[in-house]
């Protein structure tokens, strides 16, 4: 665009020309004060007196034409457009982001002038957001936080150009800023980028809603141990809630959920805050649910409960260790337990039947009854594992309890069955309601071998080579390992189940070789199967000479540690990188240890079940890159819920992850809006504060005027710009003369 106008010479500095226009106005005011003095003719003077000032104006600024090709361009406007979850909140007929994105068309309509930039904040730096295209709200509501002062201080950091202003539009419920912030962390917000900050809200009315606010907790879950958990409960919108039930409840996937306590919130001016105390009885990943009866009229039923995930720790590994005789295997498996001071271990050997016929009485009797009853009733759940070594269940009652131990298994708990002459099937066990727990068949039927007595040296399995509960053992013994005097005969494994050890010459009826060391899980819980009572000569042998007899720690240490769910003996370690939002689609991350990257593994696989109901699984698989250490999965959405992923490379065990899936987490658990933190933000950083509806009375900085090209010709030269001035000096002289005036 090409502009002429009027301008002083070029060769004139900006302060010269101020400091003359000054001067002249200066003059010109003086001239009027003089003419008080006048006794006649006081139009004249004045006329002349203004041209004159006029004349010498222009002798000075000497007046040239400019001529300039100019171009326009917009001021830099950005536009932070909020996605966090808060945003898929109904607000009347519509939601928030609905309202957020008339409001952001409304700006672009508004910003013809400016350069308008839409991104959006949630957690981390802002994205991209394309006006137009934004059909879905899941693509624009999937944010687990609503983090503007990351956004705001990445915008800082940014090599790009400064924007010239900053629109914010949100319902106001921000992780940060918090509610709490102070004006001067307001005002260092928008000192970042040193501009104001423009806020525009979605909307000012809270809708009609009881919900879980919070949920917190003193301390750390220790397994048995009570802990008190502190909750918050909300209630807005004009809905009435005086007394409010809250419960709170274990998640299992063994059953219906375990009642842990319940309790009365009584809800005044909108909030109430309620102690309850839960005791959690299995370590590991434990899902709480904390929940309320909802009130008549509760317009948002999701954010009604919370799924809290604890991840409960063990003060010491109480085991339960029951053994038939005083074999070599079972001294030395208690003494390593007893050694262990990470271990509180319950020890019952060299037991007394019911039918044994002491010929003593019963003040001189060194052997005490097995208490059964109490073992595994009564105490049972304040065990974290049993082993059962060599140890018959007929002669001892323990038969009517197997249901128990079976049930005891799913619900978490850890069970070792180690081989011997009263074991596995010897010991009865088979068609038992415990042996469906066991990782391997156990063939009950008449004629069936129990055992066999022949020496043998087991062989590694390719998942026990790779399997990160024997590389303890592994490091120590490397492939060797010491003869076994004779196994029990298992039969083949179950499906899920994983043989670690095989026999090296006997086959289960379908023809794949006899498993020796099998590990599976059974619902909640996991179980191992050690056919043989010799895994003491890797203590006390020809390899136990030569390593010291570490092996035998070490294996039971992988064992133990397995069944504990510990981090060191697990296949992968697993994690869902932002949590899981129901109904968007979130992400598997697992990192694997070199001991599961080994053996050719070709592929992974993952398992999602729902723990608190039944629903088909989901079953999800992909390659494993030869030298993959890090893994991610894609997975599709879930409804609200609890579940438990297991992932399993190639055909090994499997990692179990329990975790919870809510509708809108953190971001639902107060649905109020917040306005009035938008209205302070604005008036902290010198901005403005509208609603949706107004967007367009924002004012937005004017565009940019840039020349491309200029000329600059005088209107005339400057001999007559001074010969006019003289000229017109010399008129306004006579005109004072003739007035009276000096």
């Amino acid at each position: 665009m090409t502009a002429t106008h009027l301008g002083p010479s070029g060769d004139m500095a900006p302060w010269a020309i101020y400091l003359a226009v000054g001067l002249a106005l200066v003059g010109f005011i003086m001239l009027m004060v003089e003419m008080r003095q006048r006794t006649r003719g006081g139009a004249a003077i004045g006329v002349t007196g203004l041209l004159a000032t006029a004349g010498l104006l222009g002798a000075v600024l000497r007046p040239a034409r400019v001529t300039a090709r100019e171009s326009v361009v917009g001021a830099r406007v950005v536009v932070l457009a909020d996605i966090s979850r808060s945003m898929a909140l109904k607000q009347g007929a519509g939601a928030r982001w609905e309202v957020r994105d008339r409001a952001l068309e409304a700006l672009s309509q508004s910003a013809k002038g400016a350069r308008l930039t839409v991104l959006s904040f949630g957690q981390g730096l802002p994205q991209p957001m394309l006006l137009g295209n934004r059909t879905s709200e899941g693509l624009t509501t999937a944010a687990g936080h609503s983090d503007l002062g990351a956004a705001v201080r990445g915008l800082a950091a940014s090599a790009e150009e400064r924007p010239s202003a900053l629109i914010v539009v949100s319902d106001g419920r921000l992780d940060d800023p918090p509610d709490s912030a102070s004006n001067a962390a307001l005002m260092s917000l928008g000192g970042a980028l040193r501009v104001p900050i423009d806020t525009v809200a979605t909307t000012r009315d809270a809708p009609a809603d009881a919900s879980i606010r919070r949920v917190s907790a003193a301390g750390a879950a220790v397994a048995h141990v009570p802990l008190p958990l502190s909750v918050e409960v909300g209630c807005a919108g004009g809905l009435s809630c005086d007394d409010v039930t809250v419960v709170a409840r274990e998640l299992r996937d063994d059953g219906p959920p375990t009642l842990l306590a319940s309790g009365i919130a009584h809800v005044k001016d909108g909030k109430a805050t309620l102690d309850l105390t839960v005791t959690l009885e299995r370590a590991g990943a434990r899902i709480v649910e904390v929940a309320l009866a909802s009130p008549p009229g509760d317009t948002i039923p999701e954010n009604d409960r919370r799924l809290v995930t604890f991840h409960v720790a063990r003060e010491r590994v109480r085991v339960l260790h029951v053994a038939g005789r005083p074999t070599d295997d079972v001294r030395a498996l208690r003494q390593w337990l007893k050694s262990d001071a990470s271990v509180d271990v319950v020890a019952f050997f060299i037991l007394r039947t019911p039918t044994d016929d002491a010929h003593a009485s019963q003040n001189e009797l060194s052997l005490i009854p097995f208490p059964v009853d109490e073992l595994f009733t009564e105490h049972l759940p304040s065990f974290d594992a049993i082993v059962l070594q060599d140890f018959d269940a007929q002669p001892y009652g323990l038969e009517k309890y197997l249901t128990n131990i079976a049930r005891y298994v799913r619900g978490g708990g850890g069970l070792v069955m180690v081989g011997g002459q009263n074991s596995f099937v010897a010991g009865g066990y088979a068609g038992t309601p415990l042996a469906s727990v066991l990782p391997v068949e156990l063939d009950g039927s008449p004629g069936a071998t129990s055992a066999d007595t022949s020496p043998f040296v087991p062989e590694w399995t390719a998942e026990g080579r790779v399997a990160p509960l024997l590389a303890p053992l592994r490091d120590i013994v490397g492939d060797e390992l010491p003869e076994m005097p004779g196994a029990n005969v298992l039969g083949a494994v179950r499906p899920g189940g994983v043989v670690l050890w095989s026999h090296p010459t006997r086959n289960t009826p379908a023809g794949a070789p006899m498993p020796v060391l099998a590990v599976s899980e059974q619902g909640d819980g996991r179980t191992v199967a050690l056919g043989v009572d010799g895994a003491w000569r890797l203590e006390f042998s020809r390899i136990g000479s030569r390593t010291a007899g570490r092996g035998h720690g070490a294996l039971w240490d992988g064992l133990l540690g397995w069944l504990m769910r510990d981090p060191r003996f697990e296949p992968a370690h697993v994690e869902i990188p932002g949590g899981c939002t129901a109904g968007l689609p979130w992400k598997l991350l697992a990192r694997l240890p070199p001991a599961s990257r080994g053996g050719g593994a070709s592929h992974v696989s993952l398992d999602v079940t729902r723990i608190d109901r039944s629903e088909a699984p989901t079953h999800l698989e992909q390659p494993l890159p030869s030298d993959a250490s890090t893994l991610e999965i894609a997975a599709p959405a879930l409804p609200a819920g609890g579940y438990t992923a297991r992932l399993r490379v190639a055909d090994g065990e499997a990692t179990r992850y329990d975790f919870a899936c809510e509708a809108g987490g953190d971001e639902w658990a107060d649905s109020r809006p917040n306005p009035s933190l938008l209205q302070r933000l604005a008036a902290a950083t010198g901005g403005e504060f509208v609603d949706a509806g107004n967007v367009a009375r924002l004012v937005l900085p004017k565009p940019t005027v840039v020349s491309a090209e200029r000329r600059v010709t005088p209107v005339a030269p400057p001999w007559i710009w001074t010969l006019a001035a003289t000229a017109l000096l010399g008129i306004h002289w006579i005109a004072r003369r003739r007035s009276g005036l000096s």
